[in-house]
């Protein structure tokens, strides 16, 4: 049965699903989210699917067991939600090959995703992402992304958070208003803009290609997007993946996350303040046959390192997406 198991080095809680170990690994015979697959209705659109190797589940409501303490040792139950999102029935469709409102579609469902899960007071943070390609351990080809609904704040989004909250508290702005002006003021990192996002590749970012898509309003989270704001989204992710895969002429892995506002959690409830909703890509690739793997210092001490310039790698994207 999966647990949580406290890490007090970090000060966050490590996920142990050892029923993980016996999920589907790149199955050449078959594929589990192609419509008419156990558990899968024969005819979908988009479709969000419980994962069937969940490492957290909300199915903890009766149980007595709390969290337990002997010494240094804490564990307590894997309270949380793990969903599949499946982007469409067709297994071979790249995300940018769908149609405007086929992508409207995803960015509909996972606000309503969203919505949904945020009404159980035990969820503190929803997280969707995406893991494309083998490069970065995908097991399952079929188009595809994922949610998880956390009952804590993961520790790479509460720093973000408490680093936000300290910048607004000494200038009294909006750290990602001001990342916004000062980007689109030095122009060459910006990828795309239309308007409700604009894209670019940090100046800071530790990815030769790691984009983020910037909500413009500043909302904190998908659910207050207008419809407008919704399809812009759409537009945006759709001409940065088919970018992606023009610059090295290859499939370009990637893993795609969404940052938004945590739900149910006191000590942010004034986050909107100062989040805003955003997409952080992490491509692994600094060549067209080499991969940016993470290194010793990298994993072992967090000391972030980019292997490549990314003002002349924004440009090669930019004439890529553009093109």
């Amino acid at each position: 049965m999966p647990e949580f198991r406290w890490n007090p080095l970090l000060d966050t809680w490590t996920m142990v699903a050892t029923n993980r170990q016996n999920r589907p690994h790149l199955p050449k015979d078959h594929c589990p989210f192609c419509p008419g697959s156990p558990n899968i209705p024969s005819k979908y659109d988009v479709l969000a699917y419980p994962n069937d190797f969940p490492v957290m589940s909300l199915d903890h409501a009766g149980s007595k067991k709390k969290e337990q303490s002997k010494g240094i040792f804490r564990s307590k139950e894997a309270v949380g939600k793990c969903e599949v999102i499946l982007y469409s029935p067709d297994h071979n469709k790249k995300f940018y090959q769908l149609s405007d409102a086929h992508l409207l579609k995803i960015v509909e469902l996972w606000s309503a995703r969203f919505k949904e899960l945020s009404a159980d007071t035990r969820i503190k943070y929803i997280f969707e992402f995406e893991n494309k390609g083998e490069e970065v351990g995908v097991t399952i080809h079929h188009p595809h992304g994922q949610l998880y609904a956390y009952s804590f704040i993961p520790v790479k989004i509460r720093e973000e958070l408490d680093n936000c909250k300290k910048y607004f508290k000494q200038t009294g702005n909006n750290l990602f208003a001001d990342l916004n002006k000062v980007e689109k003021r030095h122009k060459q990192r910006v990828v795309f803009e239309n308007k409700s996002f604009i894209a670019y590749i940090p100046y800071f970012t530790d990815y030769p290609f790691g984009v983020f898509v910037v909500n413009k309003s500043l909302k904190g989270n998908i659910t207050q997007f207008t419809l407008q704001e919704k399809k812009d989204l759409a537009e945006a992710l759709k001409k940065i993946t088919a970018g992606f895969d023009k610059v090295y002429d290859r499939p370009f892995p990637y893993i795609m996350s969404i940052h938004q506002t945590p739900v149910n959690e006191k000590k942010y409830a004034d986050a909107e303040n100062y989040y805003t909703f955003h997409i952080e890509f992490y491509p692994p690739l600094r060549a067209k046959d080499k991969i940016k793997w993470y290194s010793g210092s990298e994993m072992g001490a967090g000391a972030a390192a980019n292997p490549l310039d990314v003002d002349a790698c924004a440009i090669l994207l930019k004439s890529k997406i553009k093109s």
